[in-house]
């Protein structure tokens, strides 16, 4: 299948490349950062440099790939985990703006199937946990699959040396399970250890 993979340089989107592309699959990997274009190729993708915010320049990039599948896998999260509350804001607008731009690029290019990143614990109120209800209800409406990550641990994880609370996944088994959950019929899938 033609996999396009938005937040393809994130954490589990770096796994999740070489899984597709072993698995026969030809990956489309986004990414706003033109200095990780090179690392996609890398890892087997095609590097699509595109910003989720710039809807028309989305619009085209899904268009012209053609995808089979879109997989979004964007977070917008800083690499200090303490920052996280602070900076909530950055994350709930790549999961309610980035995601509902993708959402329409996928429809103006055919429909392809959609498949979400979205979280297996209860966020505090707030912008965040509206963003991923907002997220998971657009996904579904599509006849999407939302996957239900538990907290990643494992190396470039936040949890590289102890793995957090339950709900939990190794990044390695996440982007196993993302891969197998292809095949999934509309709903939502958990992914936990």
């Amino acid at each position: 299948m033609r996999i396009f993979l938005a937040g393809a340089s994130g954490v589990i989107g770096q796994r999740i490349i070489p899984r597709l592309v072993q698995a026969g699959h030809l990956v489309g990997g986004l990414t706003r950062s033109p200095n990780k274009t090179e690392l996609l190729s890398h890892l087997g993708a095609e590097p699509i440099l595109c910003d989720v915010f710039d809807r028309e320049a989305l619009i085209q990039a899904v268009h012209d790939f053609k995808p089979d599948v879109v997989l979004n896998e964007l977070t917008d999260l800083p690499d200090d985990a303490a920052q996280i509350r602070e900076l909530a804001g950055l994350n709930a607008r790549i999961r309610t703006e980035g995601s509902q731009n993708l959402i329409e690029a996928a429809r103006r290019s055919g429909s392809p199937k959609i498949l979400a990143q979205s979280v297996a614990w209860q966020l505090p109120d707030g912008p965040d946990a509206q963003a991923v209800a907002e997220l998971e209800r657009s996904v579904l409406a599509e006849g999407g699959v939302v996957l239900r990550y538990g907290q990643f641990y494992g190396s470039g994880t936040y949890n590289e040396e102890q793995p957090p609370n339950e709900p939990r996944v190794h990044i390695d088994r996440a982007a196993e399970r993302t891969v197998e959950a292809l095949g999934e019929a509309t709903g939502v899938v958990i992914i936990i250890d």
